[in-house]
């Protein structure tokens, strides 16, 4: 039986993933982060790092939020001290496709409905109302993204409700051109350290767009119904403990109920990709000329016993988990 909050959950999590490749590519314009300043007296978020130490070099292992606010910086001496370390540095997908106008094209042909049907045509009565006044309230924000309700009926569920939940979440201040992996791929680009991916960014579309008919109209309902106070609380939770490096809040927020409620798709999206990705870095451990390796990828990758991290874990690797925070709390 499904319940609200492990939707709730699946959704946010699949809207914090794609959101490197939506919205960045459905911006009206790809624009670069200014850099940020963080706000009187906050402290900079706890990270999500870890080094992975192989016979030729290392591996340090990011955990990202692809939203984030000006006050989420300047990021903590870990992170820095990471990045001077290191040579180069590997995102989800190449900063350089990231940034391109054409993946915006390529997400939104996967995402155009092709029998000639309007998406209302299999909505339910009350998803479809809730629908137009969702698009009411927000037509300026959308129209910036050149989304009309008209444009709008031409698309899957799938999409309709990350462009819910995205919008959402900026609405609350959390901006893709502030998220870390912006960030970093700027200051990798401003310091002449080479950039790359792990997987392009038509494998992230078909991620999203394998999602089955029941499974795309629940995710579009769910998203409608968590626009408000309830909606807002649950963004704002799941930033909060990205900000205080909480892997185990962050786990049960995100990955938990889904691996629980939607094995499948679970599988797909997260452990699929992290087998895949495993055997690359296992590579960048040996390339002692490269020098060491920054890798930022969204936190759920990193989490969990499917996660990156134990994953390294059990094929021998030393992995620490590089947290000057943690160390002054536990003292």
């Amino acid at each position: 039986m499904l319940n609200r909050r492990s939707l709730k959950s699946l959704l946010l999590s699949l809207a914090v993933a794609a959101v490197a490749t939506a919205g960045f590519a459905l911006a009206e314009k790809p624009r670069a982060a200014t850099p940020p300043s963080a706000g009187a007296g906050a402290a900079p978020p706890v990270p999500l790092l870890w080094k992975v130490s192989g016979e030729s070099g290392a591996v340090y292992l990011l955990g990202s939020f692809h939203l984030l606010k000006p006050a989420d910086y300047p990021l903590s001496a870990d992170v820095d001290a990471a990045f001077d370390d290191v040579g180069k540095l590997v995102f989800e997908i190449p900063p350089d496709e990231m940034n391109s106008p054409v993946l915006g094209m390529k997400m939104g042909q996967a995402a155009m409905r092709t029998d000639g049907t309007q998406l209302d045509s299999e909505l339910p009565k009350e998803t479809a109302a809730g629908l137009e006044r969702w698009l009411d309230a927000n037509a300026a924000t959308l129209q910036k993204m050149q989304l009309t309700p008209q444009t709008m009926q031409m698309f899957e569920p799938w999409f309709v409700a990350l462009m819910v939940t995205i919008t959402e979440m900026t609405n609350q201040g959390l901006d893709p051109a502030l998220g870390l992996d912006a960030h970093l791929a700027k200051r990798a680009q401003e310091a002449g350290k080479p950039t790359s991916g792990l997987e392009t960014g038509e494998q992230q579309i078909a991620f999203l767009d394998g999602m089955d008919r029941k499974e795309q109209l629940q995710f579009l309902q769910e998203s409608l119904e968590s626009t408000g106070d309830e909606g807002r609380r649950e963004i704002e939770k799941l930033h909060a403990a990205w900000r205080d490096g909480d892997a185990r809040a962050l786990w049960e927020g995100m990955a938990a109920e889904m691996r629980q409620q939607f094995p499948a798709l679970y599988h797909r999206i997260n452990v699929e990709r992290n087998d895949a990705w495993v055997p690359k870095i296992e590579a960048m451990l040996g390339e002692a000329a490269g020098g060491n390796t920054l890798v930022v990828v969204g936190a759920l990758h990193l989490l969990g016993e499917d996660g990156v991290v134990e994953k390294l874990q059990a094929k021998g690797f030393e992995v620490e988990r590089i947290c000057s925070a943690c160390a002054a709390r536990a003292k």
